[in-house]
């Protein structure tokens, strides 16, 4: 993704059902190409359930807002042409477009069907709670918008391993569809919360059928063909056999090559978790860093009283930087969603500093924190904030990185430059009272006057003669020290 790369989330929940985010995007990829982003993660284009679904109630992959189903020709975002020409907006930027591509389950089916089922235990699916007997499951899906164009392949109850609902009697309940080869995943290649998280919602894909697995990795040879996107981001992968996973991005990679870019969502704060996924998938898939989020979202609850020398312990981008792929918040972690674990204001700039400015992982950026927040409870974004830690990236995290990360309220690291950029920065930030440290910054940098970038501190620091300066920072606040350039 090339060094100080950063990606964009150009979406939020409660973005409002206008079909107009598709042209938002084409307007906005120049400005978002002059503050640094080089990747943007769109929300997913296919159709989903009605225009008012955020996307990931999937109804046709097909279906690009194209095609009158689902009570209109367009998404939540807009229609395929607009999709299309956001995308070229974005190349014509030299940023790369991310597809978030949802393929563990499919909802508003068609047509109902009879089959034989069991319910299981909601908090232990392994454990079947009757025996088997026929329901009535929204499983068989036609496409009669669509009537075949593009694949002419129609889904049917077999092609399913669970479902939440039973037409026949309206009961709700997790059912596990019965037959040859049935059942969840191993609990090897998914994870093992409620014994086996293979069910998740809707109709639930089963990836030990060979037609479903052809079909999807037909449609991912498609769908990249006809919209040019750079890679994937994959949606709910703990649900989802890690075998599949690495034979789907193999599958991509042998006509797309190496450059195709894959980043799965794996929500587990757990790092054994998911480093045995790691191994499992073959290490081809970059993963979110929801470890870090957490020690994030945990510090601004906390206060003082989280001791910030474990700020990175057990993260990806502690334990494996490379395929770490950091962010502060997201639509599932913003307020009143299932995975709400928001954030609080005041940590926000600290929690960007962390992952804009520092050597390892690749970042990024939330649009609600961007450009805020809509709905019923309104969150301002931080454009102006962002903008200052974006311009810091771009032009001065760079060069060897010295950490001090020692202080269970106040810790910061330095980064020494490069023949680029030969400045270099140092970063302090406290959860507490104001504070400071004495960090090495390189003696090719005595004697040179250093100043807050973010204006939290109106000092000067000068580095002395060893290249040390003692550098400063406000109460719960962050402040980034760059060298000062008197102009002419």
């Amino acid at each position: 993704m090339g060094k100080n790369g950063t990606m964009i989330q150009y979406f939020e929940w409660y973005l409002p059902d206008d079909g107009n985010l598709w042209q938002r995007l084409e307007e906005d990829a120049k400005h978002l190409k002059e503050i640094g982003i080089s990747l943007v993660w769109m929300p997913p284009a296919t159709k989903a359930t009605g225009t008012n679904d955020s996307g990931y109630g999937i109804y046709d992959l097909y279906d690009l807002g194209e095609f009158d189903q689902k009570g209109a020709v367009r998404t939540k975002y807009g229609t395929k042409e607009e999709y299309l020409a956001a995308i070229k907006a974005l190349h014509d930027q030299g940023i790369l477009a991310i597809a978030d591509i949802v393929l563990n389950h499919k909802a508003g089916a068609d047509e109902s069907e009879r089959f034989p089922a069991y319910e299981v235990d909601p908090n232990n699916r392994q454990s079947k709670v009757s025996d088997d007997y026929e329901i009535e499951g929204w499983t068989k899906f036609t496409f009669p918008g669509r009537q075949g164009k593009y694949s002419e392949f129609q889904w049917n109850w077999s092609h399913f391993s669970g479902v939440d609902f039973n037409q026949e009697n309206g009961k709700k309940a997790i059912y596990m569809i019965k037959g040859i080869a049935k059942g969840w995943a191993e609990n090897t290649e998914v994870d093992t919360e409620y014994g086996n998280y293979d069910y998740l919602m809707n109709a639930d894909l089963d990836y030990d059928h060979p037609d479903v697995k052809d079909e999807i990795k037909r449609w991912s040879q498609w769908y990249i063909g006809e919209t040019g996107v750079d890679g994937f981001r994959l949606d709910a992968v703990k649900h989802i056999e890690g075998e599949f996973i690495d034979e789907f991005i193999k599958n991509i990679r042998v006509k797309k090559g190496d450059g195709f870019y894959t980043v799965g969502e794996y929500w587990k704060q757990n790092y054994a978790t998911l480093e045995d996924y790691i191994e499992n998938t073959g290490c081809n898939v970059d993963l979110f860093d929801v470890s870090l989020h957490m020690n994030f979202s945990k510090a601004s609850q906390s206060g003082d009283s989280f001791d910030m020398s474990k700020i990175f312990h057990n993260t990806l981008m502690e334990k494996n930087p490379t395929i770490a792929v950091t962010f502060v918040d997201n639509h599932d972690s913003q307020p009143s969603q299932a995975l709400e674990s928001w954030v609080n204001d005041w940590f926000k700039p600290l929690a960007y500093g962390m992952i804009l400015l520092r050597e390892s992982g690749l970042p990024c950026i939330f649009y609600g924190d961007y450009y805020g927040i809509a709905g019923e409870n309104p969150i301002q974004g931080k454009q102006d904030l962002i903008d200052k830690l974006l311009s810091l990236r771009i032009d001065s995290a760079y060069g060897k990185q010295n950490d001090y990360l020692d202080h269970s309220n106040c810790i910061g690291w330095t980064r020494e430059g490069d023949t680029e950029h030969p400045g270099g920065m140092a970063v302090l930030l406290t959860n507490s009272e104001q504070g400071y440290k004495d960090m090495y910054i390189g003696k090719q940098h005595a004697r040179k006057d250093y100043v807050d970038y973010l204006g939290n501190r109106e000092d000067t620091v000068t580095i002395n003669e060893d290249g040390i300066g003692r550098f400063l920072c406000a109460p719960g606040s962050i402040s980034v020290w760059t060298e000062l350039v008197i102009k002419p």
